[in-house]
């Protein structure tokens, strides 16, 4: 992809809420927790590790606070961001996280285009959604439930700023494998849609670092980076060049595995897709360290920069252009205890950002 392609793939970034303090959290975590409490209390584990990660002039934002609402959505898409995807969480009626969502809703600001994405997993201890200290579990309940939820989506649904393909909303699953019933949900759910006005969902399932549930019902895939490549798609002749170990500064008898950023967006990039398979959405990522939740047990990439980022996007746009996709998604808006967000940070201010504008706007207004 040259400086002057016309992009018609548009950007997606997930997004996360935790950054603002629930009951629930208090109660498992302590009181006040959000996500700023992990990355504050992140320490270097080794020399030349970039932890903690701080936010640009230290702005430990609130999102229960319209204004942090609109100063991402502005920020967003004047850096060439088209749209944001919320994690959605939803326990069998009970949700979590939900009041930068209902607020936005409620109040129509940001006018942004948004989707949801499920993030179906049981809460635990470890924050990697295995089964063992489960603080609050997943179960799907009956056709009741079913419709339940469906019924708290329809409204978001409806919202004029909801993402739609083929004018159905897009709707993801993060982990499609869990739900026992999965195909018998979606099927009722696609029932109601149509009785209630819409022309469908237009269902996604995640490709991330978990087993596929592989079921028709689903319209399309998409690439949840950088966990399906490093899960799913490491080739044999490579893996010595993906990952190797360093020692940890405090502890000289234990290693820290570290993981090849060029290798990863390498992988990423050279895929190739059967003609036959349904579509699947390219995902790529901005950078991944989750020592912030994880500590010493933490998955940490090296090599990540701006200007590497910049380069591997623009030939995922490039890619995504080529293969007809309307959205690529990107790993994230502002996972900041995962160490991969594209808000401003302290070490490199916007430069993240200026590197998706160059990308996203290469067209300047006086050839458009």
């Amino acid at each position: 992809m040259n400086s002057t392609e016309k992009v018609n793939t548009k950007l997606i970034a997930f997004y996360l809420p935790q950054f603002h303090s629930i009951p629930e959290n208090d109660e498992w975590w302590g009181e006040g927790f959000t996500e700023w409490t992990n990355t504050k209390k992140a320490r270097p584990l080794y020399r030349g590790h970039y932890q903690p990660r701080e936010p640009f002039q230290f702005n430990y934002y609130d999102l229960r606070k319209s204004k942090v609402q609109n100063w991402q959505a502005r920020l967003a898409r004047d850096y060439g961001i088209y749209g944001f995807c919320y994690y959605h969480y939803w326990f069998k009626g009970k949700l979590l996280l939900e009041t930068p969502l209902h607020n936005m809703l409620a109040s129509g600001e940001p006018d942004f285009p948004f989707c949801l994405s499920w993030a179906n997993e049981p809460w635990t201890r470890n924050w990697d959604g295995r089964s063992d200290q489960v603080l609050i579990p997943q179960e799907y309940g009956s056709r009741r439930i079913w419709k339940e939820h469906f019924h708290y989506l329809l409204n978001i649904f409806n919202d004029p700023r909801y993402i739609r393909v083929n004018n159905k909303p897009l709707f993801i699953i993060y982990r499609a494998e869990l739900i026992e019933e999965c195909k018998e949900m979606l099927e009722y759910w696609q029932r109601l849609a149509r009785r209630n006005g819409l022309e469908g969902i237009y269902f996604v399932e995640t490709m991330g670092g978990f087993p596929l549930a592989s079921l028709d019902i689903f319209d399309a895939r998409l690439q949840f980076e950088p966990m399906y490549t490093t899960s799913h798609d490491v080739p044999a002749h490579g893996f010595h060049q993906m990952y190797h170990a360093v020692q940890l500064m405090e502890e000289r008898s234990r290693d820290l595995t570290l993981v090849n950023y060029d290798a990863v967006w390498t992988r990423i990039l050279e895929r190739t897709f059967n003609g036959s398979e349904k579509k699947i959405y390219l995902g790529g990522f901005v950078d991944w360290d989750n020592t912030a939740r994880r500590g010493k047990d933490a998955f940490v990439f090296q090599g990540a920069s701006p200007e590497k980022f910049g380069h591997y996007l623009r030939q995922l746009v490039h890619k995504a252009n080529q293969l007809g996709n309307e959205f690529t998604f990107i790993n994230a808006w502002n996972e900041w205890a995962e160490g991969t967000y594209l808000e401003p940070d302290q070490k490199y201010g916007y430069a993240y950002l200026d590197k998706v504008k160059q990308v996203m706007k290469p067209i300047s207004e006086s050839d458009s």
